[in-house]
């Protein structure tokens, strides 16, 4: 949420967000105004740091001189990297992000680097500050160069034009056949729309969100022809006037997000008690206690208010989110206590410090499928088939096969 400090030590964008969304477009938007704003008037030198686990190439790039500039699109950020003397100096290097579940930038003393901070820009004053990239759950990523993914359609906050057209032209896909809340998360065609906004974006608008995309799409574009033949000669400030009073589906997934943009532009500092504060009281719908929830086919969980709709899944029942928390149930008393070994004990001690999976990392690992498999460990082990029982033998049997076998075992019979 908002920008970080531009003077000073700790500021940085993000850093409480995490606990409870994945960053999704207004956050990218929020991090490119944060760099702008931080480091306009900065100026950097020397090499980028990177750290040995960090999800990106090294950055082949050394100035003596040289500043940092931002600009975002959907769901990726793109910094360049310019050198001031531009005819004595390397040529200007692009490097494009993704921030996966946790990423944000912080722009702190060099000397007090937080933790994570996976490629570090150092500025040329004395003591020198850095602006890091700091990713606790490493799943966002760099690469080198100015492309966004070819795969990701127009930006739902910057090319709003374009993105509405490319998506009511492109009606006949069959990923139109899939629910409305499966679709808002299309890159394709919603780049920069994520779980909250699907949610709060459904929600407005009170369409179920299981009900058949392309039915839902198709009244759009039936009411936009509609409009256009039976006043022609509206002014571009009418049909405004018009949206905005009566937005649609399409116009939601553009003002929504600024709506998050502007309300938390406001708060410059991340320590600020506010900070999340005015981005939960914001919320509708996401997270809402008394809200429905259930999971689409890609195993994301979306919520809602009212009835499904007709594609939900077969065998879910709904969820409510609880008003309050659930009282702990008290232990028994005349249960008694097992005698715990110390390697027993320590077995528990590491199951209670494994968290649980949580709803954003499920939702980052389906971007990471659809991206390609991330290298590293495998994901799972293969399971060992158990060997058959043997089965039991009557204890007759044992000692008869007991006494053949000391028989057998003695010396030879004299003759």
């Amino acid at each position: 949420m908002g920008a970080g400090r531009a003077a000073g030590g700790g500021g940085g964008l993000g850093l409480r967000r995490a606990a409870a969304t994945m960053p999704e477009c207004p956050e990218l938007h929020l991090a490119g105004r944060f760099i702008n704003g931080a480091c306009g008037a900065l100026v950097f030198a020397g090499g980028v740091e990177r750290s040995a686990v960090g999800r990106g190439p090294e950055v082949p790039f050394r100035s003596e001189a040289y500043g940092i500039s931002a600009v975002a699109r959907g769901k990726e950020l793109r910094l360049t990297l310019s050198a001031l003397d531009r005819a004595a100096g390397p040529p200007a290097q692009d490097l494009v992000f993704r921030f996966g579940m946790s990423g944000s930038f912080r722009l702190c003393p060099a000397a007090e680097l937080p933790r994570h901070a996976h490629l570090r820009f150092l500025t040329r004053e004395s003591p020198p500050r850095a602006l890091c990239f700091v990713d606790p759950r490493r799943f966002g990523s760099w690469r080198l160069g100015d492309a966004w993914q070819p795969e990701r359609g127009p930006c739902v906050v910057s090319e709003y034009q374009a993105f509405r057209e490319n998506v009511l032209k492109n009606l006949d896909d069959r990923a139109f056949d899939k629910p409305i809340c499966e679709v808002l998360l299309n890159q394709k065609y919603f780049n920069g729309i994520g779980n909250y906004l699907r949610a709060e974006i459904l929600y407005r608008l009170k369409i179920p969100p299981f009900e058949k995309a392309r039915t839902v799409l198709e009244a759009l574009k039936e009411q936009e022809q509609e409009r256009r033949k039976k006043d022609p000669s509206l002014t571009l400030s009418k049909k405004v006037k018009l949206r905005q009073e009566n937005p649609d589906l399409l116009e939601l997934c553009h003002s929504v997000p600024m709506e998050v943009i502007m309300a938390e532009k406001q708060l410059l500092d991340p320590e600020h008690p506010d900070y999340y504060a005015t981005f939960k009281n914001w919320l509708q719908c996401y997270l809402v206690p008394g809200m429905s929830s259930l999971r689409d086919r890609n195993g994301r969980t979306i919520w809602f208010q009212g009835e499904p709709g007709p594609m939900a899944p077969k065998g879910q029942r709904p969820r409510k989110t609880p008003r309050k928390k659930s009282p702990q149930l008290k232990a028994e008393p005349e249960a008694a206590s097992p005698e715990v070994t110390p390697r027993a004990s320590k077995q528990r001690r590491r199951a209670a410090a494994k968290p649980l999976k949580s709803e954003e990392k499920e939702e980052e690992e389906q971007e990471e499928q659809a991206d390609g498999p991330r290298k590293g460990r495998a994901r799972g082990r293969r399971t060992v088939a158990a060997a058959p029982a043997s089965p039991e033998v009557p204890q007759s049997v044992r000692r008869s096969r007991r006494i053949s076998a000391h028989r057998g075992r003695g010396a030879a019979p004299a003759v």
